[in-house]
This record gives structure tokens, C-alpha cells and sequence, in this order.
């Protein structure tokens, strides 16, 4: 088979297609994604959905590992000429995998070339709006949307006296019951990930305050960060303060 080229195609996703040379049926599609848990069976279940649908082409799904984990991968396995046809990549990742000339191929490339007709606009326009060009060339596929989500020890708010059907709904609710678990036996009260995601953009957005200017980069590319503004000073404060109060621990 002729050495095989990257396409990208993103939203926390990206794909990577290369042009082949004739395979016998089914033309086998190597996709590698980054779900694990329920949504890695969901990506499964996609996948076998679609393979019985139709015989001439057979994707198969390989996970591998976390977002970062699965980016690297990809890099690696185009390094060594051994790359998969699709590879999901998040967003954070689209300049990277962008910045690989002649490893990615752009989605609407992909879609013209074959002929295929498809419509960008059925997507949100903030999603739009991430993965295209100046020009309105959409450079990659969206694939999923993540979303920060609250989890919580029950066992931890009965033997803390809290109540594990009313959990915590405002930062200064999640210091105070994570003081109330500490002082029921726990090492920790709280932590996060994805400190600028969900403390920074998805915070600004929460409370309807920029995150930055242009519509939050999304109306021109001569955008400035503003979340030095005094709410978000604040919360960063905040979290310092409860770090130091061993409160909330940040682990990367």
C-alpha cells in the first residue's frame, strides 16, 4: 500500500484519512478515538452500526487512552509512517495537529474530493466558528462536546453530616462542604481538571462575562484576553486561598 497521508477533522476531534491504493473488500478504516467507559461503548456501538449497514468498507475503533494520550499516538504513528485513517483529536490539540504540514488534510478537502455533498451549517456556529478558516473553509469534523460535571463521595456527605441529595450549587458551597468531609476523616475536599477550561472559559461563561475580546476570539483573529477583570481575579484568589487552606487540591 502507498505511504499513507493525515486528514484532519476536529471538535475535540480530528480526523486523519489518507488517500489508498486498492484493497480488497471490505477497505478496512482504522479509527483511533479517545473514549473510555460509556462513551467508549457508545463509539463502539456507532461503529458496529455502521459496519452492518454496509459491507464495503469495515471501520475499526481502537481506543486509545485520554485525549493527550491519543493525540500523542497519532503524532508518533505518523512519525513512523503507521498512522490511522481517522484520529480523534480535541479542540485544544487543533493547532498543533494544523501546524503538521502535509499530515492532516482538512475535512472540506476531504468531502470535495469525493464528491460527497455536506453542509457545515448544520452544526452550532460557535462550533463553526472554532474549526474554520478566515475564509470559511471548515478544517475539521465535530465528533462530541464535553461538558465539566460536579461528581461527588455520598458516603463522604452522610459521615460529614451533609446531605448527599442536596450537593453544593455555588464555589463558596463546594469550600464549605469540603471542609465539612475533611473534618469527617478525608484527606481532600475538592479538585478539578482542566484548571483554564473550567475555571477560566466555562466560568466566564456561566456568568456571562468575556473571556475575551471579539466575541471571545470567535469574530476575529486580533483578539485580546481579558479575564483579568475583577470577578475573575476573585475566583482564581479564591482558589489559591483554598489551596493553601488544603482545602482544594490541584493535581494537573
Amino acid at each position: 500500500m502507498k505511504p499513507r497521508k493525515l486528514i484532519l477533522t476536529v471538535s475535540l476531534f480530528i480526523l486523519i484519512f489518507f488517500p489508498a491504493s486498492v484493497m480488497a473488500e471490505p477497505i478496512t478504516i482504522n479509527w483511533w478515538f479517545a473514549h473510555g467507559g460509556r462513551l467508549g461503548e457508545k463509539v463502539q456501538s456507532i461503529v458496529a452500526n455502521f459496519n452492518k449497514l454496509q459491507s464495503k468498507y469495515k471501520v475499526v475503533a481502537t481506543y486509545k487512552g485520554n485525549y493527550h494520550d491519543t493525540m500523542m499516538a497519532g503524532i508518533a504513528a505518523f512519525r513512523s509512517k503507521t498512522p490511522p485513517h481517522i484520529l480523534q483529536v480535541f479542540e485544544v490539540g487543533t493547532a498543533t495537529m494544523m501546524a503538521a504540514k502535509g499530515a492532516i488534510k482538512p475535512v472540506y478537502e476531504v468531502m470535495s474530493e469525493a464528491g460527497q455533498p455536506w453542509d457545515p451549517n448544520v452544526y452550532l456556529s460557535t462550533v463553526i466558528g472554532y474549526y474554520t478558516t478566515p475564509e470559511g473553509k471548515m478544517l475539521s469534523m465535530p465528533f462530541n462536546s464535553s461538558t465539566p460535571v460536579l461528581y461527588y463521595n455520598v458516603d463522604a456527605f452522610k459521615k460529614a453530616g451533609l446531605d448527599p441529595d442536596k450537593p453544593p450549587k455555588t464555589w463558596p458551597e463546594v469550600a464549605e462542604y469540603a471542609r465539612q468531609t475533611i473534618k469527617a476523616g478525608y484527606p481532600a475536599g475538592f479538585s478539578t481538571a482542566w484548571i483554564s477550561w473550567i475555571h477560566m472559559e466555562n466560568f466566564s461563561a456561566w456568568h456571562n462575562v468575556p473571556f475575551g475580546t471579539k466575541a471571545n476570539g470567535f469574530e476575529g483573529l486580533d483578539t485580546q484576553y481579558v479575564f483579568n477583570s475583577p470577578l475573575h481575579v476573585k475566583h482564581i484568589q479564591q482558589l489559591a486561598d483554598w489551596q493553601k487552606e488544603k482545602i482544594f487540591i490541584y493535581g494537573g
